[in-house]
Parts: C-alpha cells; sequence; structure tokens
C-alpha cells in the first residue's frame, strides 16, 4: 500500500485516513480484474513438514535436465558406449531450473532425491553388452569432490539454497559399500581398503555382506578396525589438485575429535558427512543398505546428527523446521510385511535400530495390483501398529527395478491414485508422472528403466495408451498438491466410511496439529454427495482438492458438481 501522509501536506489527517482506504480499494479493483494470479503467486497456508507424509521425487542427475553443456564432457569420455549407457548431459544446474521453474512444487514435492554426485571412475567399463560410463553416480572414485559432470560445489549449494527456499528438503544418495569398477584410468583400492573376491552368492547374511555385488565391483571392507592410509592415487590426486594439504589436515582434525580408529568406514563416514555440514543436507537415501554390517549405518547416522547440528549452529537464519536428520535406507527386498525386521534367511536384522526412520518399501509394487481398500487399511494398520514411529518409502517404478508396476504405462491414473493416496511416503521416479516409456527398444538390463525425461511429450502433449501426457501430469499434481497440504494423507490413520461408492477418511493428530481429510474414489462423474458426519461439522467450508471447487457441509453432507470420478476434501 502506498502511504500519502508524507505527500499530503496541510491536508487533515481524517481526510488522509480516507484517501489511504481509497488506494486500497482501487489496487484490489485492479487485482480483481487482472484475475486469478498464477499458482506460484498464490499464498499457501504452512503445513508442518513430517517425512511419514513425505512425496519425494527422485531422478538421475545425468537424466532429468541439461542445464548447462558446458560441463557435458569430462575426462575424455568420448568411446561410444551401449545404447542409454552413457552420459547424457544431465546436471545439478538443470534440477535448480526446475525447482524454479515451479516444476516439483505443482506436483507436490516436498523432498528431492538425486541420483550421487561424487566423482566417478573415469574410464568405462565393458559389461558384456558394450560400454558402459558411470552416468549412475553409483561407481564413485573420490568421496571428497563432485562429479564435474554433474556441476560444480557452487551448483549443489545453490541447488540446495533453492530447494529449501521452495519447502524441499534434500535427500542425498549416499554409499559405502563399495568402489567404483576397475579401468585403465581407476586404479583399484589397495587390499587394506577392499575386497575384489568372492563375488555374493546371497544364501545367507554372509555371502551377502562380505563380498562383492558382482565381478570387478570392489567392496569395501567396512567390517575392518585395522588403521589404513590414504591410497597413494587418492593423494596423488588431491596434490595435483592443491588441496591435499587441506584434505589430510581436515582428517586428522576428524580423527582427534571423534577417536575414531583410522579404518576404511570410519574414513567414507567423514567424508559423507563433510557434505551436511557443508551444503545442509537433510538427510540420505543408503544405497546397498543389506550389503554392510548393520552397525556401520548407525556409525554414519550418528557422525551425520553431529553434522546436522554444526550446519544448524552456523546457518541460524536458513533453518526450514526442528526436524532431526533423515535416513531411509535401500535393504533390496524389504517389505511392509516384515515389520522391524528383513530376513537373511539364517539371520533378522532390524534396520531402524541403526538410524533408519524408513525404508524402501519393495512391497508396494506387487500390492498396487490390489483394490484400493485392501491396500489403504493393510498399510495403516501396520503404520500404526507394528511400525508405530518408524515409516516406509512406496514406489512404483525406479532406476533398478526390473519389475515395476504398470511397466507398459497403461494405468498411469490408477498408479498415480495407489502411490500418492497411500499411507506411508511416496517416491516419484522422474517420469511416472508424464508416462515418460519404461521399455526402451536396443536397451540391456537396467537401461531401459534410464532413458531422458520426456520433456519432449510433455511439451507437445502427446498421447500413450489413451492417455494425453498432460492430463497425466495434471492427475499427479492435483493429488501430490492434496497430500502436502494435509499430513493426514500419508501420516494420518485410515478408516472406510462407505465401500459404494468408495470414501474413506484419514485423520492425524499430534500435539497442537488436527488434520482430517475425506477422498471419494471411482465415483459418478457429475453431482457427488459424500457423507462427511463426524469428519467435518455443519456450516464448514471444504475445498475439494481435485475439481478445486468450494462446498459447505449441511446436514452432514456436501454435494460437489464436476465432471471428475475422485473427490478430495479438505480444509483449506
Amino acid at each position: 500500500m502506498i502511504d500519502l501522509v508524507p505527500l499530503a501536506g496541510k491536508l487533515k489527517y481524517t481526510t488522509m485516513k480516507f484517501l489511504n482506504t481509497l488506494m486500497v480499494l482501487v489496487i484490489m479493483l485492479l487485482s480483481a480484474c487482472q484475475g486469478p494470479t498464477s499458482k506460484q503467486e498464490q499464498p499457501t497456508k504452512e503445513v508442518p513438514f513430517v517425512w511419514d507424509n513425505a512425496n519425494i521425487y527422485f531422478l538421475l542427475t545425468d537424466r532429468f535436465k541439461n542445464g548447462s553443456t558446458e560441463n557435458d564432457v569430462n575426462f575424455e569420455r568420448t568411446s561410444e558406449t551401449a545404447k542409454l549407457r552413457g552420459f547424457m548431459g544431465g546436471d545439478l544446474k538443470g534440477i535448480t531450473q526446475k525447482i524454479k521453474d515451479g516444476y516439483f512444487t505443482d506436483l507436490g514435492i516436498n523432498a528431492l532425491w538425486f541420483s550421487p554426485v561424487m566423482e566417478q571412475i573415469h574410464g568405462g567399463v565393458d559389461e558384456g553388452t558394450g560400454n558402459t560410463y558411470a552416468f549412475h553416480g553409483y561407481w564413485t572414485k573420490d568421496w571428497t569432490s563432485l562429479e564435474p559432470n554433474f556441476g560444480t560445489e557452487e551448483d549443489l549449494m545453490e541447488l540446495v539454497e533453492t530447494a529449501h527456499a521452495h519447502g524441499i528438503r534434500i535427500l542425498l544418495d549416499v554409499i559405502i559399500n563399495h568402489t567404483g569398477p576397475v579401468t585403465k584410468q581407476d586404479p583399484v583400492w589397495p587390499a587394506d581398503w577392499v575386497r575384489t573376491t568372492p563375488t555374493c552368492k546371497y544364501q545367507d547374511y554372509e555371502t551377502t555382506v562380505n563380498c562383492t555385488l558382482t565381478d570387478n565391483l570392489p567392496d569395501v571392507k567396512t567390517e575392518s578396525n585395522e588403521e589404513v592410509d590414504v591410497p597413494a592415487f587418492l593423494m596423488e590426486k588431491w596434490e595435483k589438485e592443491g588441496r591435499l594439504e587441506k584434505e589430510m589436515d581436515e582428517l586428522n582434525a576428524f580423527f582427534a575429535r571423534t577417536g575414531y580408529v583410522r579404518s576404511p568406514r570410519n574414513y567414507i563416514i567423514k567424508w559423507l558427512t563433510d557434505l551436511i555440514r557443508k551444503y545442509g543436507i537433510d538427510g540420505y537415501r543408503i544405497d546397498t543398505a543389506k550389503h554392510t554390517e548393520e552397525s556401520v549405518w548407525g556409525e554414519l547416522w550418528k557422525e551425520a546428527v553431529v553434522a546436522f547440528s554444526d550446519w544448524k549452529a552456523a546457518h541460524p537464519d536458513q533453518l526450514m523446521d526442528n526436524n532431526p536428520f533423515y535416513m531411509v535406507g535401500e535393504v533390496y527386498g524389504y517389505g511392509i510385511s516384515g515389520e522391524l525386521l528383513f530376513d537373511f534367511g539364517d539371520r533378522k536384522v532390524d534396520y531402524f535400530k541403526e538410524g533408519f526412520h524408513s525404508l524402501i518399501n519393495f512391497e508396494f509394487k506387487g500390492d498396487a495390483n490390489k483394490a484400493y481398500e485392501p491396500i489403504f487399511s493393510k498399510y495403516s494398520d501396520l503404520l500404526h501398529g507394528p511400525l508405530k514411529g518408524k515409516s516406509v518409502v512406496n514406489y512404483l517404478s525406479s532406476h533398478d527395478d526390473g519389475s515395476p508396476f504398470d511397466q507398459d504405462r497403461t494405468r498411469p491414473m490408477e498408479a498415480g491414485t495407489k502411490l500418492l493416496l497411500c499411507p506411508g511416503a511416496s517416491q516419484v521416479y522422474y517420469g511416472d508422472e508424464s508416462s515418460r516409456e519404461l521399455i526402451i527398444e536396443g536397451t540391456q538390463g537396467d537401461a531401459t528403466l534410464r532413458s531422458f525425461m520426456n520433456w519432449d511429450e510433455m511439451a507437445q502433449n502427446v498421447e500413450r495408451n489413451g492417455y494425453k501426457v498432460q492430463d497425466i501430469l495434471a492427475h499427479w499434481q492435483k493429488l501430490g498438491r492434496f497430500r502436502q497440504a494435509h499430513l493426514s494423507v500419508g501420516a494420518g490413520v485410515h478408516q472406510m466410511m462407505t465401500e459404494s461408492p468408495y470414501v474413506f477418511k484419514r485423520t492425524y493428530k499430534n500435539g497442537s496439529i488436527d488434520d482430517k481429510v475425506v477422498v471419494g474414489l471411482d465415483l459418478a462423474a457429475g453431482k457427488k454427495t459424500i457423507d462427511v458426519a463426524g469428519v467435518f461439522e455443519n456450516g464448514v467450508m471444504l475445498k475439494d482438492y481435485y475439481s478445486g471447487k468450494m462446498v459447505q457441509v449441511k446436514k452432514g453432507k456436501v454435494e460437489v458438481d464436476s465432471t471428475f470420478d475422485i473427490v478430495l476434501l479438505g480444509l483449506e
């Protein structure tokens, strides 16, 4: 509002008060004439964040968005590769651009997990299907530097700060289990650091943990408590880059502070927690968790908590909330029905005791073939029963699951509804929301799951299997923003209200936070009457987050007139 008092001269205060009021009315009238503001400009209510209700977006850094072509080729990685097995240009700048564009905000995303960005092996690997470079980020060469194909330290800093400014937490994908493969450019780490045999047989605990995941993927001796030196090749690299003294001084300070043995795992724990202390990372996604002694993750979490506390103390003006450091683990094959334990056959392990708040739930993609109620009630009962205080992250497709739900993308609407309305946290794999193809002709193995993000198809609004891409995107956006706006969707208790039509409620209560929603699925188009008695009081105005319409509760019911078969009701 413009203050006219300094311009008034000898006008009386009462006259000025009238003019100020008139000016406000004029501004409001002009705003109304301009129509509604964009989604970016609309004020949104402050909704507390809890990881149990998180809507996590997972992407491969190299395959999402190319923000700068200047970093597309490094370390002379110019050899021809097998299809979808070379670097394609995606980088941190590209991710940041899409955050600024509001792409993730429109999807209701409040946590972002991208594939590892540590410096990768320089050479390529012939896997029998053609040359492959480390575009995926899981073949680490140096835990102390970033992969230049993905960007610089400044790029990562900007990404984290931009994400935080948009209410999005950052999950860093981290690896301790293994180094990258050995190539002509990438020597094997010393024998006191890694083992190169035997290859895992996955028959029991021993043949899953103390072994290499595959041929030519050296396994870090995380069980070792023997003192080891920094590998000579790494020290030579640091010296060439002009940072040897700095790195050694920091290592000496870390081991002096902690009193830890200079074992392989403790070096890597130091290097990984440096990233939290420097950038303000909010959590870890732990790769290959079951292939490493579970105690290692508890040790990592302990140091991560210290690093997160240090970052918060140094950046009080950048705090998002008081949530503790978060860890979610990839215990391959874990399902929510296993409750707290993962069974190796000869041994059961509770990873939740080792710093994990959540585990990735490999069971959901199968459960998604069931009807809504059996899925939702099962997950609610488990999460508010045996798993109370912990959580799972549900997913339908990923970068290395060869049997995803709806791989041929014929059920994209159903997929979004089941994933985003299921109790527990949700993980959207890049392109789930836009029906990116998961079957690519000419690929081998998991490469078919890793095509570049289908931005061109979205721009052209192509049709796939009877669905327009923009219609699919709109569906996922509405469901995601509903989840983001209401903690009860993922973190609340589920209860079916009527079987036909299928209507359920979710309720969440924690201290002063009291959230509830009512959802109707597979409804008739046109006017729909939904019974909300016992959930919302008469006279209350509710928003249908799917149609965008406001409705009032009358005699315990609301009437929604829309062309959609979904109703998502909650307080705005």
